[in-house]
């Protein structure tokens, strides 16, 4: 287990960099926004076709470019050349956000589930991220809801943190996920054995009694994601840090 950089536990981290007023989630104008103010940075990560590492969080087009598809089915160079929210702003690669951002800022990446029920079927995302990482130098982690992701990861990439990203796991949002697994997830009955050393948990359920088993072992408990000061409040009675959007953080 590599523990989480104190890094994360400081300045609060912008969800999917940045963003807002013309300035697209998961845009490289989104992550120079969030160092120019000193924030950490959460992305999103997705496959192109040919399995390369994207910043995107959907798993579809149409929200954030107005085309129809997958991302997974659809090649680097036609993601590059849609632009994202009607900007200027293309769909950046994991390397170039690595190369913009250059451990200026901490990197908080969540690799989204590839597998479709949170299973085992991940493929080899992991592997093809913990490439891009080899010889970065800056403070970086990484998590997933998938517990098979973070194992898996955390075995070919062992010097960078890993974490699960977690909530309450209802139905209404997960209902690939069958009902007994639902309800270990929510238990993160998973962190032991998946070389996690932090947590990134749900604003909405932070009485978890979990969570606080696993902050009063130590472990870090970052939340997500908190849009309002009166959220940020509440969240750092629990939280160490905060996942921010739509709103400055006081601390």
């Amino acid at each position: 287990m590599t523990a989480l950089p104190q890094a994360f536990l400081t300045a609060p981290i912008a969800h999917r960099g940045l963003h807002g007023d013309g300035v697209p989630e998961n845009s490289l104008a989104a992550a120079r926004a969030a160092i120019k103010a000193g924030y950490g940075i959460e992305l999103d990560i997705q496959p192109a076709a040919d399995g390369t590492p994207m910043v995107f969080h959907d798993y579809d087009l149409t929200r954030l470019t107005g085309q129809t598809g997958l991302v997974s089915q659809t090649s680097v160079d036609t993601l590059q050349g849609y632009r994202l929210l009607g900007s200027d702003q293309h769909v950046p690669t994991l390397s170039e956000f690595l190369e913009l951002v250059a451990g200026q800022v901490p990197l908080l990446i969540e690799i989204k589930d590839q597998d479709g029920t949170l299973g085992p079927d991940i493929g080899d995302l992991h592997l093809r991220v913990a490439e891009a990482l080899e010889g970065y130098d800056g403070p970086v982690a990484m998590m997933s809801f998938n517990p098979h992701q973070v194992t898996a990861f955390h075995a070919a990439a062992q010097g960078i943190a890993v974490g699960l990203t977690t909530c309450d796991y209802s139905e209404e949002h997960w209902p690939t996920v069958p009902p007994e697994r639902r309800l270990e997830l929510a238990g993160i009955g998973d962190f032991d054995r998946s070389g996690a050393s932090f947590i990134s948990h749900a604003i909405g359920d932070l009485d978890n009694p979990r969570v606080d088993a696993l902050a009063a072992q130590g472990v870090p408990i970052l939340c997500w994601t908190v849009r309002t000061p009166e959220q940020e409040t509440a969240a750092r009675k629990v939280a160490q840090n905060i996942t921010f959007e739509g709103f400055t953080p006081t601390e």
